[in-house]
């Protein structure tokens, strides 16, 4: 039976039906405020979302770019572990459901449980994914709990923590992650893609390999982060399509935006990592191509390919940040 797996499209066609109506000033009011409130310095053990308005102008604000984000990080799992696929997953501080959509995009059928502590946007994901024509977002369980350091979380395949730490103190950070290793045999965790973004992936990796999981993407290893601390930071970029709403909702005329983002994955079962990862935009200089990678033996390294490569050269040309290297055959 072939069976639609949920696609960028279908999510903004969903958007687009439950916000017909939404009046743009409203909305981009409450934009502005969450801006402000994810641009603060004061994690918090309270809900960012307030009501319906506020969840209807976060869906229509956030929901793409999350999606896009949670997407290439499911991209990376799966070329490590292309046999595998969850027949659960969980949810983690999932508000409306932009990790969810990715999952059930990625995966035919995984059963899926959304937790997040805000009421309303729960019942907004709850509508998006009815909305959805999805069986496995139309079977999805929605339920309230406190993102905090006390959760527990039953066992599962699959978890997702999409751009929640930052909405929490260290020891409640702690406590998700610890309890995410605890009961899955895989983790995503992604993060905006800011020098403080990667300090919380970095955190929460190290605290996923202390577990005893493996490290799976992006990184070509298990092994400490070659970064020193404070000089650079890891992070990629997912393009997003601009619907006309998400253009009325955050202003501008572009029909795309690159978000930035971190973001770790780590198992409990065998992985084949990458051997690098090109870390920055390639560039394109005349003959050659200039590549950053993260490798497994060597840690940072820069390389030039040229046109004496070949093959190489032409897969070179084509390659884009965040992606294998080499490329597979």
């Amino acid at each position: 039976m072939n069976v639609t797996l949920p696609t960028a499209e279908s999510l903004r066609a969903a958007l687009a039906g439950l916000l017909d109506g939404l009046p743009p000033k409203q909305a981009a009011l409450a934009v502005d405020r969450l801006i402000a409130s994810y641009r603060g310095t004061t994690p918090t053990d309270a809900p960012i979302l307030r009501d319906r308005s506020d969840v209807a102008a976060y869906a229509a604000y956030r929901m793409p770019a999350t999606y896009e984000a949670v997407r290439s990080a499911l991209a990376a799992l799966r070329a490590a572990a292309p046999q595998w696929s969850p027949a659960t997953h969980t949810d983690v501080g999932g508000g409306t459901g932009a990790a969810s959509w990715a999952v059930a995009g990625a995966w035919e059928g995984p059963e899926t449980t959304v937790l997040d502590w805000a009421e309303p946007a729960l019942a907004l994901g709850r509508e998006l994914a009815g909305a959805s024509g999805i069986p496995s977002l139309r079977g999805a369980r929605w339920e309230k709990a406190r993102i905090g350091a006390e959760l527990e979380l039953a066992p599962t395949d699959l978890v997702t923590v999409s751009y929640v730490l930052k909405e929490l103190t260290e020891r409640a950070r702690t406590g998700l992650v610890d309890a995410a290793a605890a009961a899955a045999r895989a983790v995503v965790i992604v993060e905006p893609g800011t020098p403080d973004g990667y300090a919380r992936i970095i955190e929460a990796r190290d605290r996923l390999i202390a577990a005893g999981l493996t490290v799976a993407a992006p990184c070509p290893h298990s092994a400490a982060c070659p970064i020193e601390p404070g000089t650079d930071w890891c992070h990629f970029s997912a393009r997003v399509s601009r619907s006309s709403l998400h253009r009325q909702v955050k202003g501008g005329s572009l029909s795309h935006e690159d978000e930035k983002f971190s973001y770790v994955v780590a198992t409990r079962f065998p992985v084949e990592p990458v051997a690098a990862r090109v870390t920055r935009r390639p560039q394109i200089r005349k003959g050659q191509v200039l590549l950053e990678l993260c490798t497994r033996d060597e840690g940072l390294t820069r390389s030039t390919v040229t046109k004496r490569h070949g093959e190489l050269y032409r897969a070179a040309r084509g390659i884009a940040w965040g992606d294998a290297w080499p490329p597979a055959p």
